[in-house]
């Protein structure tokens, strides 16, 4: 019988097995996001966190330290799903997987938050939600109704600010449904009956605060449409002042609670003072809102990196501006520096031809003398320059007087022999 073979595969030490799985567990998982149902979560003294993430077929132990849960917008406690992202270690003490966690969110709301994103933009799309077609509420309303629940706070709430401000108004309730099942369409229900059957000046739609699936109902598409078609103003009322819905994009007035809803339809009998409160809440709300936008879309961006972007666009444009700034220094002082030696040219020209330069080089002009030559030689004043100027001898005959112009002073004289 044949003896077998011995094997001849390398004996690794638990230190070298356990390292070859760390290394290519990590290598192979260095980002995952995983979703599971947080368990067994202890804070260690250290400020590091550590729990289960599990779900019905399995379990993974995680940690969270300290650096990173200071960056959470909620508390991680038992029993809550969560979404993590980070990376997959081995803990080599113990033999044991873990994920690193580096961030982490309540898993289902950024479905939820995706689904109404693209729900708004179809029915932004539409005109749903054209500003354009706004309707303005009425000065004194005499009769609102409320689409709610009957029994839940938003009613007690606009009941209290009604008799508090004692404006008269009569309120008629349309019990519904505010989450759950079939919510949606009830609610849409309630705003059409409204409709159909005149029930009130303005109408009221809204609810107590609540999470964001509670809310979910506000945004249902038939609500929606419900709400644009109404021709009663309708004043969307969901939540508190943080929560939102897509109603109160649709809506004609959007009232941060149901509270703000009943002041609304009273508002129109209160003083000037009054309305200018209100502006200063809508603007304090404005501001909050952009300020929270300016910083969301800055936060991706460091002040160093601000920096660094706003200079590179500005040293170009910076330098351009100077060398243009000097080209045209040169180019008007040279304009300049022509422009001068053009002048001196000139008036170096004009100088050599006028008369008087031509009469200092020696030269001398013969006129006609006037018929009154005599007073001149008999004392009288110099002549005038009437006669004209003697240009050829053929213009003289012997015996006509003259009168000769030099640089300096004139004489009168007689010709005396003419040459050809």
């Amino acid at each position: 019988m044949e003896k077998r073979k011995q094997n001849d595969d390398p004996v690794l030490s638990v230190g070298a097995l356990t390292t070859l799985i760390k290394d290519n567990l990590e290598t192979a998982f260095s980002a995952v996001a995983v979703e599971g149902e947080v368990s067994n979560m202890k804070m260690a003294s250290s400020g590091h966190l550590y729990f289960s993430l599990k779900d019905r077929e399995a379990i993974i132990q995680a940690v969270m330290f300290k650096f990173r849960i200071s960056a959470l917008d909620f508390d991680i406690a038992d029993g809550m799903k969560i979404v993590a992202r980070g990376a997959v270690s081995v803990y080599a003490a113990r033999g044991q997987y873990q994920l690193i966690i580096n961030s982490a969110r309540r898993a289902g709301l950024g479905d939820i938050l995706a689904m109404l994103e693209e729900r708004k933009r179809k029915l932004d799309a539409e005109g749903l939600f054209d500003p354009g077609k706004k309707k303005s509420l009425p000065r004194i309303p005499s009769r609102v109704a409320v689409v709610t629940s009957p029994t839940g706070a938003a009613i007690r709430d606009i009941l209290t600010v009604l008799k508090r401000r004692n404006s008269g108004v009569e309120v008629i309730i349309l019990p519904t449904a505010v989450q759950g099942e079939g919510a949606g369409d009830m609610i849409a229900a309630r705003i059409r009956q409204a409709n159909r059957m005149k029930l009130a000046d303005v109408l009221i739609v809204g609810r107590g605060g609540g999470s964001l699936e509670d809310l979910l109902a506000f945004s249902d598409e038939s609500v929606v449409r419900a709400i644009a078609a109404s021709e009663i103003p309708v004043i969307s009322a969901v939540g508190h002042e943080v929560d939102w819905a897509l109603s109160d994009f649709a809506a004609d007035v959007r009232a941060p609670t149901p509270s703000a809803a009943a002041e609304l339809v009273a508002e129109s009998r209160q003083t000037l003072s009054r309305e200018v409160e209100q502006f200063k809440v809508a603007l304090e709300s404005a501001m909050r809102a952009r300020l929270e936008y300016a910083r969301l879309s800055l936060e991706a961006f460091s002040p160093a990196d601000v920096e660094t972007r706003f200079m590179r666009i500005y040293m170009p444009i910076a330098r351009r501006f100077d060398e243009a700034r000097e080209r045209l220094a040169i180019l008007v002082r040279q304009r300049l520096q022509d422009a001068g030696h053009r002048s001196a040219m000139a008036n170096a020209a004009l100088e050599l031809a006028s008369p008087r330069s031509i009469l200092e080089r020696g030269y001398s002009i013969v006129r006609r003398a006037s018929p009154h030559g005599n007073d001149a030689r008999q004392g009288g004043s110099a002549l005038p320059d009437e006669g004209p100027a003697i240009r050829a001898s053929s213009e003289l005959q012997q015996g006509d007087s003259v009168h000769i112009i030099f640089s300096t002073g004139s004489a009168l004289a007689e010709v005396g022999e003419v040459s050809p």
